[in-house]
Order: structure tokens, then sequence, then C-alpha cells
């Protein structure tokens, strides 16, 4: 059992134009950064604001913790704007908050609404992501590796597209009741890319949350 794109080819076209409508008329020149290394850091570097990166570390967040035979990797460089940072980061935690949800078997778990804004898709995809693991009995397992994490913060400073690619080739669902891994074949399949669109909270300075979402399948420029 591997993870099940959303079907969302309008609402994806409706999510670019909003994207863009928050950021004007900006360049994309962000857009060139490859750099790929270490994860969850936490060193926001010399241009980031001290206010904004104490206001993301005082937010009381839902602990998320998972069986040692289920890995979730980050590897990317902290980018040295904290609001970019600190979107990223938020980004991961509502990525690893759908596993979460799959882990505790509970499609409406408190972790991956609390990263998401119940205005846009995002909750609507993480609730049947972790749906569809409860329905056929699976957990997870094994490892998911992120990489290429790239952030366009919009000209308003309060939303921002976070882009990553997912390397599922060493990630596999398990049944729950007999523990059989559902090991599959290396593919293409195993390789996802991720684009999601993040906005502030209005209720948690600091916090940010996953609005809207586009996962597509198949994406061979992922590949190592």
């Amino acid at each position: 059992m591997k993870r099940r794109p959303l079907p969302v080819a309008a609402a994806l076209a409706a999510t670019a134009a909003l994207f863009l409508t928050a950021c004007g008329s900006g360049d994309d020149s962000s857009k060139d950064n490859d750099k790929i290394a270490g994860a969850d850091t936490g060193d926001a570097g010399k241009s980031a604001s001290p206010s904004a990166s104490a206001e993301a570390e005082a937010i009381d967040r839902p602990k998320m913790t998972f069986p040692s035979d289920f890995k979730m990797v980050f590897d990317r460089t902290e980018p040295s704007e904290a609001k970019e940072a600190a979107a990223l980061n938020d980004a991961e935690n509502f990525v690893r908050a759908i596993n979460y949800g799959i882990v505790q078997q509970d499609a409406e778990d408190a972790a991956y609404k609390f990263y998401s804004d119940p205005r846009g898709n995002a909750q609507a995809y993480a609730k049947k992501q972790i749906q569809q693991y409860i329905d056929g009995g699976w957990t997870v397992t094994g490892t998911q590796r992120y990489t290429g994490a790239k952030v366009d913060l919009a000209s308003d400073g309060n939303r921002a597209s976070v882009s990553f690619c997912d390397d599922d080739s060493k990630f596999y669902g398990k049944e729950i009741k007999s523990k059989k891994v559902l090991k599959t074949k290396p593919s293409d399949k195993d390789y996802y890319f991720f684009e999601i669109v993040m906005t502030t909270s209005n209720e948690a300075k600091g916090l940010w949350m996953a609005q809207d979402i586009e996962v597509q399948k198949e994406a061979t420029q992922c590949k190592a």
C-alpha cells in the first residue's frame, strides 16, 4: 500500500492562482535553489528574525511519536529567512501528522488538523489518506525520504509555496493484524512531488498551516 495522490486537477489550478495572487508579480528565482543537506537543524541563520523564530518555538504543538520501524527523513538546509524556515518546518509537520494519524488509526486525529487550514483541500487530503489505511487495515513501516525542499514566500509574508520530493522506495504498508509488510518492487511509482500552499495561523503566532496541496505521482524528477 502506497500513498494515493489526490485527484485534484481543477483544484490545483485554483491553488496556483491563489498563491500567485498573494505573491503579486514577483520572480521565481528561489526555485533555482537545489541545496539539500541535514534535517530539522533549527538554525535559521544570520538573516532570520529572532521574534519569528521565538514565536515558532513557543507554540504548544501536538506530540507525535512513531514506532521504531518507521522513519521520516528530511534532507535539506534550513532557510535563512525565519518565515521561510517556519513555513517549511510546518509543511513537514503536516506530512508527519498524516502518518501519525495512520499510526494512530484515527481519521479525526488532532495533529493533522492542527497543521492544516479547513478552508483548503489539504485537510481533506490528509483525512482521506488516513482513512484509506484504516479501511485497509494497514499502518506504515520503512523509511520515507524527503529532499529538494524549496520555499517561495509571498510578498505579504503570510503565505508561502513549499515543495519537496518524496522517495517511498523503502516505505511500505503493513497489515496491522498479521504484521505482514506489503513490499512492492521498486518503480517510478515510488516517487512523489509535493507542492503545499502554507498560510499563517490567525490563532497561534508563528504557526503555518497547510491550505492547499498538490501531489504529483511517478515524479521521476525526484529519483536520485
